[in-house]
């Protein structure tokens, strides 16, 4: 294949199911969603039990997942998010909802969740979110980033971080990929890898998400 054929190949679209309770919501969405050349609609669901079949049959790269599926539950998707994420590890799991209960936030990311929005998030935002949960990376709006800030205590103790593992945590809360860290920072992308690498194992991290999380815990950002 010649440069030129390389060049235009298509690039492969990230394939995404909706989990929503409303079908106007999940419609919404699609139309939203479908305007982007990378982006594609390949499921929809309204229970949990759907979901789960939807995702088996259609391996989708993300799940936008509302936490409210049913009127006997508030948090029904929080355990759906858990069951998705553990039994499809390469999962990105973006939480998108009405609720904005502090605790709520820290949960959906232990229990695999990468990214939290509301859903009076605007469309460009909502984008960038998808994108960047699509590329293992954290993604948080600014309702929350806030909530999940509001929600930690400083501990008496803290691992210590190396100046420039600080700057790299600083850059990590803000969404930044590892090679917009590396760009902002003057270092290599495979610099940026290590020291992430390291971060995620003083904080017992297991997720961009949850280092951002365990950091702001720690009170170091």
């Amino acid at each position: 294949m010649t440069t030129e054929q390389q060049a235009e190949a298509p690039v492969e679209a990230l394939r995404i199911v909706l989990v929503d309770d409303h079908a106007i919501v999940r419609h919404g969405l699609r139309s939203i969603l479908e305007r982007e050349s990378d982006l594609e609609v390949v499921g929809e669901a309204s229970t949990a039990a759907e979901a789960a079949a939807v995702v088996e049959r259609t391996r989708p790269a993300i799940v936008l997942l509302d936490l409210k599926l049913s009127t006997a539950a508030d948090t029904e998707g929080l355990d759906l998010c858990a069951r998705l994420t553990q039994r499809h590890p390469d999962l990105a799991v973006l939480v998108l909802t009405t609720f904005l209960d502090d605790a709520l936030v820290v949960q959906a990311i232990h229990h695999g969740a990468r990214g939290y929005v509301v859903k009076d998030v605007d469309t460009t935002e909502l984008l960038r979110s998808i994108r960047a949960v699509a590329r293992n990376e954290s993604a948080f709006d600014s309702h929350a980033a806030a909530a999940m800030v509001r929600s930690m205590r400083v501990p008496a103790e803290r691992p210590r971080f190396t100046e420039r593992e600080l700057k790299v945590l600083q850059l990590l809360a803000h969404g930044l990929s590892n090679r917009e860290i590396g760009a902002e920072l003057y270092i290599s992308e495979t610099t940026v890898k290590f020291h992430v690498r390291n971060i995620m194992r003083k904080t017992d991290a297991g997720s961009r998400a949850e280092v951002v999380y365990e950091a702001t815990k720690l009170g170091v950002i």
